[in-house]
């Protein structure tokens, strides 16, 4: 598998191609929907992006974890994580390769 990484400047180059704004006005709209996104995150919000997934932050409690080298017992903190759900129909892309 390719080690290629999709970057905010492979968006923003997208939008500019396929869209045809300015590469800077690009670049401008792909921060502005990141920034949305995760200003809706931090608040507490869902964010649902059709066809793509579902992104919610979770409250994980604290509880006791285990150092699996020594075996010692450690706290670990309550924290907030994010996560992630793709839709169906990104996963049947996915599984397919891509092919359609």
């Amino acid at each position: 598998m390719a080690d290629k990484t999709l970057t905010r400047m492979d968006l923003a180059e997208a939008v500019h191609e396929e869209v045809g704004l300015s590469r800077n006005d690009s670049a401008e709209l792909v921060e502005t929907v990141l920034g949305h996104i995760s200003d809706a995150l931090v608040a507490g919000e869902q964010v649902k992006i059709s066809s793509f997934g579902t992104f919610s932050v979770r409250d994980k409690a604290a509880r006791i974890g285990r150092n699996p080298k020594t075996g010692e017992e450690v706290p670990i903190h309550p924290r907030r994580v994010l996560t992630f759900r793709s839709s169906h129909l990104m996963k049947d892309k996915v599984a397919s390769g891509n092919k359609d």
